[in-house]
């Protein structure tokens, strides 16, 4: 068991003696690490550093900060196996994924970095005005258990290149991959106090880097409802604030797609990281009289995904981060019975072959009403919803249909018709016919999925305040 008994701060890692938080492994519940319960004290300590250390990082030359980066690059290629399994065994990914996406996902984004910065303007002439492009300050980032390194990295690599300094609270039930990060960091050349890391409870220290004075900017990755009192307290004094938050995205496959292709890419992407992605498809919109087969070919998909392991290499579904969250997700296969969805695979009953940690059966309902609380809700699990529609029309009304509007998808054996639908979605992103993410193009959502954009440029310039010089 790892005893992480410390904050990072001011260049320094400050043993922590009071109460810690228990972190657990996804497939047994086992404990397998404990991490500070910080209090308010270590919070502010950790802004007095990032306030201290910005004039000097926001006035460093760009070189000094792609330097640093390509340091930190170096060492998350280098301890990618260490973070693969430390992301499995407390997310659940299974561990051939986790070394995909969890940790090769870090070091993509930062190389992402040190392609863009060399030509990024952070300075441009516009008539007889100098436009500059200025670090916000000392930023604040709150950051959450399904992606904990890779939430991480899309706002401490953008906001160290755009020159602001920075407070972390990850997650106490992911936290380790942070630790990690810190301890790459703490080897590179970059200055004391421009990054430090905070663990505790979201109510202490979250709390208090969210409403301190000296914080200029809250970037947040989690759930709507923090989202929204976030916002409401840096309204108060005026920060600034980048939100990506939950999502219910639509699968909108249209008549003439290839049904088979479709419903395979749908299922692969709503059980990815056993439902816990904020981008899941999962809602999959079908013509009505292709429900019952469309029904049928995601069933067989889902059969395929047995729960297991995830630290062997065959395991392709893993189980729920805490169980806490395993709960949740089984309420709402409850209330989807309740509501009078088709419950066609899975069910509320814990798999015959994983009796300890937190596992759930990938689960598919059929018939599902638009409006039902399982086609409306968020349920961060390996839940898919089937909605019958009989127009096109319907199809996007319905995709547009919920308060959320992060991703989704449009297939059709007309890429031009594919196009077309997709730029009637009202969300951030949209997968058309099974495209690639790109992590160059902006990342964010519509309505309650988020304020501001990660990755790319866009990402850079969350992190930048515009001034004019009038010459």
């Amino acid at each position: 068991m790892n005893n992480l008994s410390s904050n990072y701060i001011n260049g320094q890692w400050q043993d922590w003696s009071g109460d810690t938080i228990d972190v657990h492994e996804a497939a047994t519940g086992d404990v397998i690490a404990r991490v500070p319960a910080s209090g308010r004290e270590q919070m502010e300590q950790a802004i007095a550093a990032a306030n201290a250390a910005f004039e000097s990082w926001s006035e460093s030359t760009l070189e000094k900060r792609i330097h640093v980066l390509e340091q930190l690059h170096a060492g998350l290629k280098e301890r990618a196996g260490e973070i693969a399994e430390t992301i499995c065994r407390e997310v659940g990914m299974p561990i051939k994924l986790a070394t995909g996406i969890q940790a090769g996902l870090p070091a993509t984004i930062t190389k992402s970095y040190l392609k863009l910065l060399p030509d990024f303007p952070f300075s441009e002439q516009v008539g007889n005005s100098e436009v500059q492009y200025t670090p916000v300050g000392v930023v604040g980032c709150i950051t959450p258990w399904n992606y904990p390194l890779h939430q991480v990295i899309l706002k401490v690599v953008p906001a160290l290149a755009a020159g602001c300094t920075i407070v972390l609270k990850p997650s106490e039930i992911a936290p380790q991959s942070a630790y990690i990060l810190a301890d790459i960091l703490d080897k590179t050349d970059l200055p004391e106090g421009v990054f430090n890391l905070v663990c505790g409870e979201g109510s202490t220290v979250g709390d208090t880097l969210i409403k301190h004075p000296d914080v200029n900017m809250v970037s947040f990755t989690g759930s709507t409802r923090t989202g929204s009192l976030i916002a409401h307290a840096a309204a108060d004094d005026f920060k600034r604030f980048a939100l990506e938050m939950g999502g219910k995205s639509a699968s909108v496959i249209l008549s003439d797609a290839d049904l088979a292709k479709a419903v395979k890419g749908t299922v692969n992407n709503c059980l990815l990281n056993s439902g816990q992605t904020c981008t899941a498809l999962t809602r999959m919109l079908v013509p009505a009289d292709k429900h019952d087969e469309a029904c049928e070919l995601a069933a067989a998909a889902m059969a395929k995904m047995t729960p297991g392991n995830p630290l062997e290499e065959t395991t392709r579904l893993g189980p729920l981060a805490s169980a806490q969250q395993r709960d949740k997700v089984i309420d709402y296969i409850k209330l989807g019975i309740k509501e009078g969805a088709t419950l066609i695979a899975g069910g509320p009953e814990a798999p015959e072959s994983c009796a300890h940690g937190y596992f759930v059966k990938a689960t598919l309902f059929g018939n599902v009403k638009p409006d039902s609380r399982i086609a409306q809700e968020e349920i961060f699990g390996p839940v898919l919803c089937v909605i019958p529609y009989q127009d096109e029309a319907e199809a996007i009304e319905i995709a547009n249909g919920t308060a959320y509007g992060l991703s989704g998808a449009v297939w059709s054996g007309d890429d031009a018709h594919a196009r077309k639908v997709a730029g009637k979605l009202r969300t951030g992103q949209v997968f058309v016919n099974g495209g690639d993410f790109n992590p160059m193009a902006p990342f964010g959502g519509f309505g309650h999925s988020g304020i501001g954009r990660e990755f790319g440029k866009w990402g850079l310039e969350e992190f930048l305040e515009v001034r004019s010089l009038q010459l």
